[in-house]
């Protein structure tokens, strides 16, 4: 058995423990009104980040993730959820660095739909870049509700700047129009995304992703670290695209749509007798076994990318980087760790 599929193996059983964490907070249903309406009203939307907002700040002052697991899904909920444990081990008494997050002059891209799940995008200036010198950034935020009795979750969340900000689609009502995950008249479908992203930074194939910081860039990256002397590191990606991490989408103004999506990713680590793993804090924080000789980590990684229309605006080889999936933003945080 290669090393790789034992990373893989391995992997799958790290994931275990994550997925049931994550789809225990609430299973998508697929029934509900029959009727296309908007997902959210325009109030409801607001309250709805205010009650995120509050529920984020108590969780990150205490450093306890039950404080605001009510209120985070998917991939967002994977890697909060798993930081704030980490944290909590490291301080239990909380943070001594909290700084309240506020969120201000918000604007809503609210599809309209029938049935449930229904979902929303917030677009809204944080306190977090208000020190001399720091890029102005915004935040955007996917919220996620799975029934009438449900609440409202954040399944993405991203830091963009204002040029990098998705321009959505609305119609004369102000209402944003969504992407179906089969959409034939795209570059790629959003269904086949996670699959396609995953593969790509595993193999460099299918080559429909624009060149940049959370592309081709971290191939190279992952080229560097592969090997160094008494060390070998090995990357192993995966989709995740089901319940809670299926793929969302919005239409953008002038085609093609921004697409919202995750993958699953793992790094293995091996080191040769009298070499030290590299361990930081949160990697002992979530860690289970005893890392000798090798070093698994799992990560959650959250997606935003731009897909052009199928066509004119199509993907492949030797495409200009206009014409292929750009990626605007991606966070991705350790979610498990296994030593041996």
């Amino acid at each position: 058995m290669s090393r790789l599929s034992t990373l893989k193996r391995l992997g799958t059983g790290l994931a275990a423990a994550t997925a049931l964490s994550v789809t225990a907070s609430g299973c998508v249903t697929v029934h509900g009104e029959l009727e296309v309406v908007p997902s959210a009203t325009e109030a409801e939307a607001a309250q709805a980040l205010k009650d995120f907002t509050a529920a984020y700040n108590k969780a990150d002052k205490a450093y306890d993730p039950a404080l605001d697991a009510g209120r985070v899904t998917g991939a967002l909920g994977a890697i909060n959820q798993a930081g704030l444990k980490a944290r909590q081990a490291q301080s239990p008494d909380g943070n001594p660095r909290h700084e309240p997050l506020e969120l201000t002059d918000a604007q809503y891209a609210i599809p309209k739909k029938a049935g449930w799940p229904r979902w929303f995008v917030a677009d809204a200036d944080s306190n977090r870049d208000q020190d001399s010198g720091r890029l102005d950034t915004r935040w955007l935020l996917v919220f996620v509700r799975g029934g009438a009795d449900q609440l409202w979750e954040v399944s993405h969340l991203w830091v963009l700047t204002p040029a990098r900000m998705p321009d959505f689609k609305k119609d004369e009502d102000g209402w944003a129009e969504a992407v179906a995950p089969d959409a034939p008249g795209l570059a790629v479908a959003p269904k086949d995304l996670s699959e396609q992203y995953a593969s790509y930074l595993q193999n460099g194939e299918p080559a429909v992703f624009a060149p940049g910081p959370h592309t081709s860039a971290v191939r190279q990256e992952r080229r560097k670290a592969a090997r160094q002397p008494g060390r070998s590191v090995q990357y192993a990606d995966q989709r995740l695209d089901s319940g809670t991490f299926a793929p969302l989408g919005l239409v953008t103004e002038g085609g093609g749509a921004t697409v919202f999506f995750a993958t699953r990713q793992y790094e293995q680590q091996t080191v040769a007798e009298g070499v030290r793993l590299s361990l930081n804090a949160d990697v002992r924080a979530l860690m289970t076994g005893t890392a000798k000789t090798r070093l698994t980590k799992e990560r959650v990684s959250s997606q935003v990318v731009q897909v052009p229309e199928k066509g004119a605006a199509g993907a492949g080889e030797g495409k200009p980087q206009e014409q292929q999936v750009t990626v605007l933003s991606r966070i991705q945080g350790l979610t498990a760790a296994q030593g041996s």
